[in-house]
């Protein structure tokens, strides 16, 4: 009898476990925040500030804070450009200040912390490259860096110690962000390439980067999620 009972509490425990461990973690799944990140971006870039006004209100009820919308739109500058950028941070003016009208109080968030490194910036941002990759930058340059080393010297002074190293944003908030831009912008497809990798080494998932292409289909349109899509079973293949 004592055997019969333990026998079938352990094979209880088995099924319960593969329920258990059949069960998609939470973690496969992009949040609404992240997702609010993702149309806020991919909007911005494409400049449909008709649209962006709708997921900005959105963004704000998802529980994203004012400081990491502004953030988002000052992010997209570094793919997109100033124009785009700019053009979103005055649009989300207005929509707080419309917010401000209706009564509605929305959190302001911190700003970015002061940087305390007396490291170069061009030493900082390739140390925040190769925490992003998890491989070490080569010494020697090869490609357009070698053909015009200067870019090379901005991305990562710039793009990798100025913009990456704020930490209004997690790494993986600003992936989402760039990824989301990129996918708006036609013959990018390396760039975009080279994200997908760098999200999946900041530990988003391949269901959350399917997830992110279903996002793209409906924020800015089929042919982008296409071709997001085609460069993102281009990435996951490699790593299979």
């Amino acid at each position: 009898m004592i055997r019969t009972v333990k026998s079938m509490l352990i094979l209880l425990a088995v099924i319960l476990s593969s329920s258990l461990n059949a069960q998609p973690s939470q973690e496969q799944y992009l949040d609404k925040k992240q997702k609010a990140i993702v149309r806020i971006a991919s909007l911005t870039g494409k400049g449909d500030l008709l649209k962006l006004t709708e997921e900005l209100n959105a963004g704000l009820d998802a529980g994203l804070n004012i400081n990491q919308i502004k953030e988002v739109l000052m992010h997209v500058y570094a793919y997109a450009g100033f124009p785009r950028s700019i053009r979103g941070l005055q649009t989300f003016m207005l929509v707080v200040d419309e917010r401000k009208s209706k009564g509605l109080v929305d959190e302001i968030g911190p700003e970015a912390s002061e940087i305390r490194n007396d490291a170069s910036k061009y030493l900082r941002g390739k140390a925040i490259l190769e925490e992003l990759s998890g491989v070490p930058e080569p010494n020697s340059k090869t490609g357009y860096a070698a053909f015009a080393p200067t870019i090379e010297i901005f991305l990562k002074e710039h793009l990798f110690a100025d913009i990456f190293e704020r930490d209004v944003l997690t790494y993986q908030e600003r992936e989402l962000a760039t990824i989301s831009t990129l996918s708006g912008i036609s013959g990018v497809d390396p760039m975009l390439r080279s994200h997908f990798n760098l999200s999946l080494n900041v530990g988003l998932s391949p269901n959350q980067l399917q997830e992110f292409v279903e996002i793209i289909k409906d924020s800015i349109g089929q042919e982008e999620a296409q071709e997001a899509q085609h460069v993102l079973d281009e990435v996951l293949a490699i790593k299979k």
